[in-house]
């Protein structure tokens, strides 16, 4: 079992819920903060995000070193466990994952928006993925495809369902949100520890993998609706997880309320040590696929 530091406080959490959508202002990006004490708070800048905006917002975070943890509700590696690689059979598999997010900024660097369509059409890099149009690469592996350590563990616990990072295809894919996340990811990098691929610093932001899912089901939120989209359903999850109702929205969609929920919940399981350190994250997997915090 890999052994992290206990938790120090925080002065606030916040959960980006992150879109691959290939345009300039995505309408599934929303961004909520919890600080200690009062109601969660959408930021919503006029016109409102776009990924190079958020990429912003992150650095200016880190230049005021400020006391806050940023879940990113994307997956921030590929999986590497089962098959030894990122992209078995490509010479230039990157080898960890900061070469793997240098590899996707690289090679979509022409692509507008932080999207990453170039990369998905590299003549190697498709071969792994499930598109649209009923295009499935050659090494995509059938079926659900290729899931990372802690993506097998919790469809075996039941703690979540995720998708391979692999497919494209549905509403609950999660690849795109990935590959353009890895390049935000390359670009910040320096500038905010992500755990556990960095240890818990001792001050300033840390990033961490959320899985929004999690924290709807503990403001009790079933299986069958993870999912509220109403002020009614909104004020009960809050009141679940012990924090004030939030002001009203102008909008209650799936993004604004994950993102307000999932603030809210990591304000109390940031504070819980074991979250930091799950039984079944090996130092090898915290190294090379990374862990979706609150998986225990």
């Amino acid at each position: 079992m890999l052994t992290q530091p206990a938790p120090r406080p925080f002065a606030a959490t916040a959960c980006i819920d992150w879109s691959g959508q290939a345009v300039a202002r995505p309408k599934g990006l929303a961004v909520a903060v919890a600080r200690q004490h009062g109601p969660p708070a959408l930021l919503e800048p006029e016109g409102g995000w776009t990924r190079d905006a958020v990429l912003g917002w992150l650095r200016s975070l880190a230049a005021a070193e400020t006391d806050i943890v940023i879940g990113l509700d994307l997956s921030p590696s590929f999986p590497m466990l089962d098959t030894g690689a990122y992209f078995p059979g490509w010479s230039e598999s990157p080898a960890d994952p900061e070469a793997l997010w240098a590899m996707v900024d690289h090679i979509a660097a022409d692509d507008p928006h932080l999207s990453a369509n170039s990369f998905v059409d590299h003549p190697e890099a498709a071969r792994h993925f499930r598109r649209h149009g009923g295009r499935e690469g050659d090494r995509f592996g059938g079926g659900i495809g290729r899931l990372r350590a802690v993506e097998r563990h919790q469809r075996v616990t039941k703690q979540a369902n995720s998708w391979s990072c692999f497919n494209l295809v549905g509403a609950g894919q999660v690849g795109k949100s990935s590959l353009t996340g890895m390049r935000m990811l390359h670009q910040l990098r320096g500038a905010i520890p992500f755990w556990p691929f960095d240890p818990v610093p001792e001050k300033g932001p840390l990033l961490i993998e959320i899985y929004t899912t999690v924290a709807a089901r503990a403001a009790g939120l079933g299986k069958a609706r993870s999912k509220t989209r109403t002020a009614e359903g909104l004020t009960a999850a809050l009141s679940a997880l012990g924090a004030p109702d939030c002001p009203p929205l102008a909008r209650y969609d799936d993004h604004a309320t994950d993102a307000l929920i999932t603030a809210a919940w990591l304000r109390q399981a940031v504070q819980e040590p074991g979250l930091w350190s799950p039984g079944a994250m090996t130092p090898e997997t915290a190294r090379l696929e990374g862990w979706t915090f609150g998986i225990s």
